[in-house]
């Protein structure tokens, strides 16, 4: 599948209470992610891909990393599994410079560059 034909969203088009997986490594969560995000780093998600669609259950699963790269892989292999997803264009990059709530595991919370 090309990524220009993955359904995508933009950070301002995710509505509150959506489901967002954050698919970045323990470190870039642990600097800062969206508060309500759900955490399975890309490199353990056939692993768990059973508890994800288990959260999914009808919902779309906005996939985000860094800047889009990843979450578009994601999205793409959720896809194929018949889950509903959609990759956040710009990822936690844009997230951050649009000012949207972020927290963090000690300091104040920041994207890792």
């Amino acid at each position: 599948m090309f990524f220009a034909q993955l359904p995508t969203v933009t950070v301002d088009e995710i509505a509150d209470g959506a489901l967002l997986l954050d698919v970045r490594e323990a470190d870039e969560w642990a600097a800062g992610h969206a508060p309500a995000a759900v955490h399975i780093p890309m490199s353990e998600l056939l692993a768990r891909i059973e508890e994800l669609t288990g959260l999914a259950q009808g919902r779309t699963v906005h996939v985000i990393c860094k800047v889009g790269g990843r979450s578009a892989q994601v999205t793409g292999a959720l896809l194929q599994r018949g889950l509903d997803a959609v990759n956040v264009d710009g990822g936690m990059v844009a997230w951050q410079a649009r000012g949207l709530p972020m927290t963090a595991e000690s300091a104040d919370p920041a994207v890792v560059l």
